[in-house]
Parts: structure tokens; C-alpha cells; sequence
């Protein structure tokens, strides 16, 4: 009888922060899902925002399954050649599992998948480090939104206000960010009390593979990377 290639050795590299145990356990589920479950999903994400993604996960009632966390691991739970990999094809979709990525087990058909992860997007606030997605200035006068308690705090900020019989005011005008570059963290709290939202948490499906068949969805990657990288 073949021995099952989901109980072959995994050699796995140390790690200060996270044990071995950590990282078996991981290749464990994730092998176990392979099994339960006839379709799988690479899909990368951007701005990640803890809460919104558990709302997404749980708006889904699908009994499927996330992972998230090492791309390493991930891909040695899957296989990174087709010499190694647990189930044919896998291979495949583990050679995109870069940067911000994750996979996704689903009995969902492709059609449901696609509409719920298209149709999810949410804005909140930037945080320091992100790009500005558009500039932002302020114009000398009254900051009538702020209250006067609040005026210490804005000067700390960098904002060149004062006093004016109890009114923040604003001496000159004042950029807080422009468009396409970083934050700084006073300008992410600036943006922050103004209301102003930049960042886009959106999940977007890269690849899947749904019983043998393997299908590329994001655009600018082609097939041959994955035998390149």
C-alpha cells in the first residue's frame, strides 16, 4: 500500500519567536484541510485589518478555512516542487504564496468566491508608513471641528495654531500629506481626527486550484513565474 505523503517528514527551519511545534502544527491543518476540503485559493491582501478580516471570514458560512502567517511554511505544507507536493498540482499555487498572501479552503463554487471576495473592500484610517492617496491641506483660519482643549495636542502635531478667544486657528495654511507619499505619524493622526480615510483593506484572489484544475487570475502574472522562482 503507497505510503500517504501527508505523513512525510517536514524539515523546518528554527525560528526565535515561534517553535517547531508552532510551525508543525500549521503543516498539520493545512494538510488536513488539502483533504477536506476540493478547493483551494492563493490570495493576497493589502492595509490588513484584523477585525474587518475576521467579519469577512465569518460573513462567508462556508466551513471553509484561512490560513495566514509564513509563506514559508504554508509552502512546505503544500509542496514547492512537484516532487514534494501532497496532491497533484499544488505546487502551483504554492510558488505565489509571496508577500502579503494567504490561502483559502472552500467548498464555495469559483463563481461564489469570486463575487464575495470582489465585493468586499473597506476603507479606514492609514496608518504611518502608508502612501497618501491624495493631498491633503488645510487652510489658514478656524478649525472650528477641533475644540480648544484640543489645541496643545495639534501644535504637537506639527499644526501652526493658537488661541483665538477660544476658536483653534489655523495661522497659515498647512499640507498634512501629499499624494503618493508616506505618512508620517503625525500625519496619520491629523488624518485620523479629521475623518479622513486612505486605507483600501481589500483581498484579491491570485490563483486557485479546484480538483486538478489550476487557474491564474491576477493580471501581470504569468504561469512561467512559477517555474522561474
Amino acid at each position: 500500500m503507497p505510503k500517504s505523503k501527508r505523513n512525510r517528514a517536514v524539515t523546518l527551519s528554527k525560528t526565535k519567536k515561534k517553535g517547531r511545534e508552532h510551525k508543525e502544527a500549521i503543516v498539520n491543518s493545512i494538510r488536513e484541510s488539502v483533504e477536506k476540503y476540493p478547493s483551494v485559493y492563493v490570495f493576497a491582501f493589502e492595509n490588513m485589518r484584523n477585525l474587518k478580516f475576521k467579519q469577512f471570514r465569518e460573513s462567508l458560512n462556508s466551513g471553509g478555512r484561512f490560513f495566514l502567517g509564513s509563506n514559508k511554511v504554508m509552502q512546505v505544507a503544500l509542496g514547492r516542487s512537484a516532487s514534494d507536493e501532497i496532491k497533484p498540482g499544488l505546487y502551483k499555487i504554492s510558488k505565489f504564496l509571496r508577500g502579503e498572501t494567504g490561502l483559502f479552503f472552500t467548498t464555495m463554487s469559483e463563481e461564489e468566491v469570486k463575487k464575495v471576495f470582489d465585493e468586499f473592500e473597506v476603507y479606514d484610517f492609514a496608518r504611518t508608513g502608508c502612501n497618501a492617496t491624495e493631498k491633503v491641506e488645510l487652510k489658514e483660519g478656524p478649525l472650528t471641528e477641533f475644540s480648544h482643549e484640543m489645541e496643545p495636542f495639534l501644535r504637537k502635531q506639527g499644526l501652526p495654531v493658537r488661541l483665538n478667544k477660544g476658536v483653534v486657528e489655523l495661522i497659515s495654511d498647512f499640507v498634512v500629506c501629499e499624494e503618493g507619499n508616506p505618512l508620517s505619524p503625525e500625519s496619520a493622526r491629523i488624518l485620523r481626527l479629521l475623518g479622513v480615510k486612505m486605507a483600501l483593506f481589500k483581498l484579491n484572489l491570485i490563483c486557485s486550484l479546484r480538483g486538478d484544475d489550476f487557474e491564474l487570475y491576477r493580471e501581470g502574472l504569468e504561469v512561467s513565474d512559477i517555474e522561474s522562482s
